[in-house]
């Protein structure tokens, strides 16, 4: 039996994807959204390793973040005017190639080309989300983009863990080559693995990077979940920036292998990610967005009054991990209904507007621990939250205003 028909068999998780190839593609998503944060925990490491100081060698945290975003604006909207399995399977080539670059960069130089690369063509993560919703079965499209999401956001809570466990066993830069080495065999799985898929209705690339702010105009909900999505990752990131300079301090004293042990908490947010698009596809969409800003808010509570406590800082952490992915699988299912024509472009305008928040989050976080310490940490995390409460509501203002008063209730 061909590719092509065991694809399109009945009874697979969705659509023309069998369960086998969206693990794969969840897989993959994992591996290149994790490839831009396993510097993190591993700065001092680096800084001793080539010569510099901890602060110069941050730079790659933000070099990453700004190629991404970069990837975001001017990659990601290929995905529709070309073939998306050759384009995904590129990216993650080139991406690779940037892993090698870093894994063997004995300068300084060096390893900030490879995180240039490396973040810039990672964005082969983003192709692949829209490309599971195209594939999907339309009533379970939100379970195929959260499963596939779900290894995304593994890979973006857990790489600090699986960078701080390979740096024990042989050096910062460990992480770096084994990946690239999954990331050349995953490739050559999907390519086998998935099937060809074009846009029926491509536009030129000027057309298309045009396009990008014709879909922001007109789609209000496609502006306020960007916006939703960038406070929310904004927000988290004020955490993961720090995260790692209060746990290594006086207060709890761990290691770099302790800390990255830490990220394993992130398995809760890979749960809620599954849990989240099966609740929008069940037009439940709001209800999570909205449960998360609860949990969002009572982490930033917890992580402010329980320092110094290890299992206070954890139980919020979950809640921080909880409420990121649920509020991202619920924004998801929302844009991908606006224009099905478009999925990877208003991919890439949402996706642009949530890492722009990340980076915004990450800078506002070192400032604020700079200038006033963990209290001033949660301020900042409080206030991004708070920020992003009021635009979920400006959001389901626009539900009401689009919809009957009888379909408000189950708006995604």
């Amino acid at each position: 039996m061909s590719q092509s028909d065991n694809l399109n068999r009945p009874g697979t998780e969705a659509g023309l994807l069998s369960t086998g190839t969206l693990l794969m593609m969840a897989t993959a998503t994992g591996l290149c959204a994790g490839a831009n944060y396993f510097n993190q925990p591993l700065l001092h490491s680096i800084a001793q390793a080539l010569e510099i100081s901890e602060g110069v060698s941050a730079i790659t945290v933000t070099l990453s973040q700004v190629a991404y975003a970069f990837g975001l604006l001017f990659l990601v909207p290929l995905g529709d005017k070309l073939e998306q399995r050759s384009l995904a399977v590129g990216l993650m080539l080139l991406a690779a190639a940037g892993l090698f670059i870093s894994g063997y960069a004995q300068s300084f130089n060096l390893l900030l080309l490879g995180t240039l690369i490396t973040g810039l063509f990672s964005v082969a993560a983003q192709t692949l989300v829209p490309m599971a919703a195209n594939l999907s079965d339309p009533a379970r499209s939100g379970r195929a983009v959260g499963l596939v999401m779900s290894g995304l956001l593994a890979g973006i809570l857990l790489a600090r863990t699986a960078a701080g466990l390979l740096s024990e066993i042989g050096g910062w830069s460990t992480v770096y080559r084994v990946t690239a080495v999954l990331m050349l065999l995953l490739s050559a799985a999907l390519w086998l693995a998935l099937p060809r898929y074009r846009n029926p209705a491509p536009v030129s690339y000027l057309a298309t990077l045009r396009s990008l702010i014709d879909l922001t105009l007109a789609h209000p909900r496609l502006r306020s979940r960007a916006l939703l999505g960038g406070l929310v990752f904004g927000s988290v990131s004020v955490l993961f920036s720090t995260m790692a300079l209060l746990l290594s301090g006086p207060d709890y004293g761990l290691s770099d292998s302790q800390i990255g042990l830490v990220g394993l908490l992130g398995i809760g947010g890979v749960i809620a990610a599954n849990l989240a698009g099966r609740q929008a596809d069940r037009g439940r969409g709001q209800a999570i967005s909205a449960a998360a800003m609860v949990l969002l808010l009572l982490g930033w509570l917890g992580l402010y009054l329980g320092v110094g406590n290890l299992l206070w800082f954890l139980l919020p952490l979950l809640l921080l991990d909880v409420a990121l992915p649920a509020v991202h699988i619920s924004n998801q299912s929302v844009i991908y209904q606006l224009d099905t024509t478009a999925r990877a472009r208003i991919n890439a305008v949402y996706m642009t507007g949530y890492f722009v928040g990340a980076a915004s989050g990450s800078a506002l976080g070192a400032v604020a621990w700079s200038h006033g310490g963990w209290a001033a940490t949660c301020a900042t995390g409080m206030t991004l939250a708070i920020l992003a409460c009021l635009v979920l509501l400006y959001d389901q203002q626009l539900v009401r205003q689009m919809a009957g008063p009888e379909d408000v209730p189950r708006a995604t």
